[in-house]
């Protein structure tokens, strides 16, 4: 077989098709988020021009926090850059320790783990629940992450999926399995995409109804929602009634990293088990320390969350002003709808090129076909003459695109 025209012909029929996934090679400067220099992707040794960042997760721009960047120092001069192993042999940090503690707190849970992503913590806890419990069936929401996806299917437990945000399909589900079968329901709480909300106290009590664990996904939810930053759970008051609460470091947390929190038994089963936590080295103690001073300060200060609801509810009005239609939600996510994946990449080209607004154009498979889209995430720190820039120059590309525009 030739290998490498197997590779060229599958790489070329997704650059016919408009989604071929080109990487914007971008320089954070600390202190001046969302602005960013630019290099030319070619590995040339001085950036070519100044951006403004309009889809990063970094959603309160935390990883510019001065309290985070001085933990992260602080943590550098005292123990080095790396751990030095897995958590086993001798990867264990002091900061790792005060990290997982400082996160079952936040969750109202006994203990808690950390992995090395967010998809890690997904996929390796998953994974091991559904190959362990005997007899497993896991029942998954249908817009579920691909981390969710690829854990319930490395368990091999029978997987069943409910239609999305449906509460009542998944009750007709597992009302199909008797009450000593062990069923998991995993779901999320902010969709990334559609920026939607699960109706969680409808899914926790159906899955209550029916003896099933519960496994929240809430990694586009932590830090943003809840009078601590603890999430839609925290907010909704349900944190009590889940199994495990699933999170992130690297979105509004601003640094690195993933974790559960659940019962003692239960974190401590997934640590003793768990291959995705067992065979890798453990997380850099100063990201650690950065992630500790960031949900540290999340928990008591609300002025960031504030600030970037204040910025969402301006970004959608200016669009929906200028007739750019969105997907409306109650999340900090602003999805712009295109619905064709050639003019997707380059509206998304033409704003960093011409315009030097960096928004990734989000295509098949990250989403359905004809549902391509621009992702947009306001922070607290983009200014009113951002916004006033980004509307313009979408304005500007949706008229020459040909695009619809939506009628107020």
């Amino acid at each position: 077989m030739n290998f490498e025209a197997f590779f060229a012909t599958k790489l070329d029929g997704l650059r016919h098709e408009g989604r071929y996934r080109v990487f914007a090679e971008l320089e954070r400067r600390a202190g001046g988020f969302p602005n960013a220099a630019r290099y030319d992707g070619a590995g040339g040794p001085a950036p070519v021009g100044e951006v403004t960042v309009w889809c990063s997760n970094d959603y309160l721009g935390m990883g510019q926090n001065q309290d985070v960047i001085a933990a992260m120092h602080e943590a550098l001069d005292t123990c080095g850059a790396g751990a030095g192993g897995t958590r086993n042999i001798s990867g264990t940090n002091h900061y790792h320790v005060l990290l997982e503690r400082e996160l079952a707190n936040l969750h109202g849970k006994e203990a808690a783990l950390l992995f090395t992503s967010g998809y890690v913590s997904n996929w390796a806890s998953l994974s091991t629940l559904g190959a362990a419990l005997p007899g497993c069936v896991i029942v998954s929401d249908a817009g579920n992450h691909a981390s969710m996806i690829e854990g319930i299917r490395h368990s091999k437990a029978e997987k069943r999926i409910f239609r999305h945000n449906d509460w009542k399909d998944l009750d007709r589900i597992l009302s199909k399995y008797g009450p000593d079968r062990p069923k998991i329901v995993a779901f999320e709480s902010v969709y990334s995409m559609d920026g939607d909300i699960a109706p969680m106290a409808e899914i926790v009590a159906v899955a209550e109804k029916h003896g099933a664990l519960t496994y929240l996904d809430e990694v586009h939810a932590v830090g943003m929602y809840g009078p601590r930053g603890g999430g839609i759970a925290e907010r909704e008051g349900l944190m009590h009634r889940i199994d495990v609460i699933e999170g992130t470091l690297g979105k509004a947390f601003g640094v690195v990293g993933g974790y559960i929190a659940a019962s003692a038994n239960l974190v401590d089963f997934i640590r003793s088990f768990a291959s995705g936590f067992i065979f890798t080295t453990a997380l850099p103690p100063h990201v650690a320390a950065g992630a500790l001073a960031s949900i540290r300060h999340l928990k008591t200060s609300d002025i960031e969350r504030m600030s970037q609801r204040a910025a969402v509810r301006k970004v959608r009005a200016r669009l929906d002003a200028a007739g750019i239609p969105t997907i409306p939600n109650d999340s900090h996510i602003v999805p712009v709808m295109v619905g064709d994946a050639a003019k997707c990449k380059w509206i998304s080209d033409l704003l960093l090129d011409g315009h030097g607004i960096y928004v990734q154009p989000i295509n098949y498979p990250t989403v359905p076909t004809k549902t391509e889209r621009l992702r947009i995430t306001p922070t607290p720190l983009h200014t009113d003459h951002d916004i006033d820039r980004l509307v313009a120059a979408l304005s500007s590309l949706w008229a020459q695109c040909a695009l619809a525009r939506q009628v107020a």
